[in-house]
């Protein structure tokens, strides 16, 4: 099969003049950040790079390009390859005379929601109206310290199923607007945002890609992170404010009580930065790094590996799995990371290993067996000798208890094939 003209990759040669697709970039530091909005692509590039990008957009050829840079820093650079790969990551609109293909942009969602509909969630008065909600909560809790809720003010109803199907509705609710905010944030901000469910670790969550925010104003970019922690804290400061004027006892006390609950539930897991939380992000911003999991990530397999490589070097080992993890080891990851971004990736790959360790230690200690005696309880409830309220609540138990645990495989085997696919297509 030969190939046809479309399919030959443009050459790129000393003359050779692009067009570059519109283009946002930021100072960073020391580095500049370079991306595209509708395909939510951005790099970190050093001061020599996003010039060159500048010097391409402004119509210069390739050799004009690298003379300029020449004369302005003293140094060499092979624009050629430079031209290549900003078109592999979809930056570059024509080569000379020819059209570079262009990748379809991801789908956002709610794509009718404009950023102008919703730039009053990057107003600077709203952090400040957030603070004084907050405030009043903090206050009616110190004067009425019983307001707190106990996991007793989930169990309601004396009717299991009840309590699980109104405690599911309501977190999701919850939920779904904690991601909703991101969104809203996000889209103010100019970042179209895709909400899709996920997994961290054992846990199913609903998330928000912004990807693109990395291109915004810090504010901008940390209101968008926080967002969703802000949320939940102005509902629960607002069911602390309605509990405070709700008689003690009755039945709408008590829902009011397992909302605030449920309302303050997910905080806890925000501060779980080893599964990419909220606060995850806000870390990494604050410390400036760019990859602060997957850079943490690869340190800790270097360390494994070094300890590994050492283990088994002491006790005589040489060939095999030994020698393939000493040669692992040699080479720290970390190295090639700025000093500031060093550290960071370092401290941080102990908080990754150890929280996912014990993480999934109190899966397998608590949680799964939890899971499994209720599901075999459920089970063994079912049977015409329980009576209709017997077998529906087993069937609620089995439905919703059961039906998480197979949207989390689902979701997971998902992902997990969609993450391969992007790595084939980068690699």
């Amino acid at each position: 099969m030969t190939d046809t003209a479309a399919d030959v990759p443009p050459r790129i040669g000393p003359a050779t003049r692009v067009a570059l697709h519109d283009l946002a970039v930021r100072r960073d530091r020391d580095e500049w950040i370079v991306g595209r909005m509708a395909t939510r692509n951005f790099v970190a590039l050093p001061a020599a790079g996003a010039r060159a990008v500048e010097l391409l957009g402004a119509g210069l050829s390739v050799a004009r390009t690298e003379e300029t840079l020449r004369a302005e820093t003293g140094e060499e650079f092979d624009i050629a390859d430079f031209v290549g790969d900003l078109a592999a990551l979809g930056f570059v609109a024509r080569i000379g005379d020819r059209t570079v293909p262009d990748a379809e942009p991801p789908r956002a969602s709610l794509p009718r929601l404009r950023p102008h509909h919703v730039r009053l969630a990057l107003h600077p008065v709203l952090p400040l109206l957030f603070g004084a909600l907050l405030t009043a909560a903090v206050v009616a809790l110190v004067r009425r310290p019983d307001l707190l809720p106990g996991y007793r003010d989930l169990l309601w109803s004396r009717h299991g199923s009840v309590v699980l199907l109104t405690g599911a509705a309501a977190g999701w609710t919850l939920l779904l607007a904690h991601e909703l905010a991101h969104l809203v944030t996000a889209r103010a901000a100019g970042v179209p945002g895709k909400m899709r469910l996920g997994t961290r670790l054992q846990f199913l969550v609903m998330q928000t890609d912004i990807s693109g925010i990395e291109l915004a104003p810090r504010r901008h970019r940390l209101t968008a992170y926080l967002a969703g922690i802000a949320l939940n804290l102005s509902v629960a400061s607002s069911l602390v404010l309605v509990l405070a004027a709700t008689e003690t006892g009755t039945t709408a006390h008590r829902l009011l009580a397992a909302a605030l609950l449920l309302a303050l539930l997910p905080l806890p897991f925000q501060c779980m930065v080893f599964t990419r939380t909220d606060l995850y992000f806000v870390l990494q911003d604050l410390t400036g790094c760019r990859d602060l999991y997957g850079d943490g990530l690869a340190y800790a397999r270097y360390r494994w590996w070094r300890a590994v490589g050492a283990v088994r070097a002491r006790s005589g080992v040489r060939r095999g799995a030994g020698a393939r993890a000493a040669a692992s080891g040699r080479d720290d990851p970390s190295t090639r990371l700025p000093a500031h971004e060093r550290r960071a990736v370092r401290l941080y790959s102990v908080v990754l290993v150890i929280g996912t360790a014990v993480c999934l230690a109190f899966m397998a200690a608590v949680t799964l067996p939890a899971d499994i005696v209720l599901l075999v309880r459920a089970v063994r409830g079912l049977g015409p000798e329980h009576g209709l309220a017997g077998n529906a609540d087993a069937v609620t138990v089995l439905v919703v208890l059961g039906g998480v645990n197979v949207l989390w495989l689902v979701t997971w085997w998902r992902n997990r094939r969609a993450r391969r696919a992007t790595s084939a297509v980068r690699r």
